[in-house]
């Protein structure tokens, strides 16, 4: 049997890592700068992360949730009191998919409505409704296309409320940074009027923080940045330094019932396990702090590269952008400096999504890498 045939590789098998740094099966290491899309939060085989999800392996893996799982309860408590968000309720599932999705259906439960607002550039998942507000027509099946979306540029509020005003609007869901798009945001401006004219119109607002989240963005929540509180809040990436999960924020004013939503694997005991030791790491080793530190050294270091015509994103989710295709220069970069970056639907964006343990002393690297792979790539053409 052959492997379904979706993904480009780059030809590196990893078979070892420890926090920043990843062994291939050469013996040859690479800095992580990219972190897998976003997903290891605290690095790669972090002791205390390592020894938790041993621990619970050893017990209990899984069980369904017919029954109790204190786990559950300790991550809820530990997540409310380090995001800031005690009085929301918690839905876990396995990735960041499937919490938009869940997202969109509680909103449209909540509301009685259909129509979502999403936004140019837009990357929310490759499930139904999550495909189908992702500004990407390649991704989206016919199956998908029924679904009634509406997309808009980012930091027009005339336009959002046009849209509200028609009143068949169920929700609007927004990405506190772009991901895949390019690492674009909108204004403080924006997310306080998105904030306000979505409680005008009694319109649901999905804050979409899977990658964002736990702490990237050098806030728990990167929409905290611009003083909102939205009703639904959508977690995955880094929220299980590799393990799946994901989960969704619900605000107080929505109400449960048996059976509204549901999942086999969410929340099971080891995904439990893995998403607490993340949130003690996080805690304990100050990480979002050193994310702050990491993020100013960056953007002061960087301005040595006169190539750079902008530099994109917060904290540890970052996007240098030039002005031409960076596909040679992140594959010379991996291949011969050895350094993980991530591209974007932006051809010319170079995208940095390391660890929150970076130092910056792998940032002096990455520049110093940086600026090699760019006098190597002009004096070869």
């Amino acid at each position: 049997m052959n492997l379904f045939d979706v993904y480009p590789l780059y030809p590196i098998t990893p078979v070892s890592a420890l926090d920043c740094i990843i062994t291939d099966d050469k013996g040859i290491e690479y800095l992580d700068l990219y972190s897998g899309h976003g997903v290891i939060s605290i690095g790669h085989t972090q002791p205390y992360y390592v020894a938790k999800v041993k621990d619970q392996l050893d017990k209990l893996s899984f069980y369904s949730n017919a029954i109790q799982n204190p786990l559950q309860i300790e991550l809820a408590d530990k997540l409310g009191k380090l995001s800031g968000y005690n009085d929301y309720s918690l839905f876990l599932c396995s990735s960041g998919a499937e919490a938009n999705e869940n997202a969109l259906k509680m909103a449209s439960f909540h509301t009685n409505k259909a129509r979502v607002i999403s936004f140019h550039n837009a990357f929310h998942g490759r499930t139904s409704a999550a495909v189908a507000t992702t500004d990407n027509p390649k991704i989206i099946a016919p199956i998908n296309a029924q679904q009634v979306v509406t997309f808009l540029p980012l930091n027009d509020l005339n336009l959002v409320e046009a849209e509200l005003k028609k009143g068949d609007v169920a929700c609007v869901i927004i990405e506190p940074i772009q991901g895949v798009g390019g690492l674009d945001q909108g204004t403080t401006p924006f997310f306080q009027g998105l904030e306000k004219i979505c409680k005008q119109y009694e319109v649901v607002l999905i804050l979409d923080e899977v990658q964002s989240g736990f702490g990237r963005s050098g806030k728990f929540f990167a929409h905290q940045f611009h003083d909102i509180k939205p009703d639904i809040i959508c977690m995955a990436k880094g929220m299980g330094n590799g393990f799946p999960i994901g989960g969704i924020l619900i605000a107080p004013h929505f109400e449960a019932s048996f059976g509204l939503l549901g999942t086999t694997f969410g929340g099971s005991h080891l995904a439990c396990a893995a998403s607490i030791a993340v949130l003690d790491v996080i805690n304990e080793q100050q990480l979002m702090a050193n994310t702050s530190k990491v993020e100013a050294y960056f953007m002061e270091a960087i301005k040595v590269i006169p190539e750079i015509i902008k530099v994109k994103g917060r904290g540890l989710m970052l996007g240098v952008e030039f002005d031409f295709d960076v596909n040679a220069l992140r594959k010379k970069m991996i291949i011969e400096k050895h350094i993980f970056t991530g591209g974007s639907s932006n051809k010319n964006l170079l995208r940095i999504l390391p660890p929150l343990t970076i130092t910056t002393a792998a940032i002096d690297t990455f520049i110093v890498a940086l600026q090699e792979s760019l006098a190597e790539l002009k004096n070869s053409n």
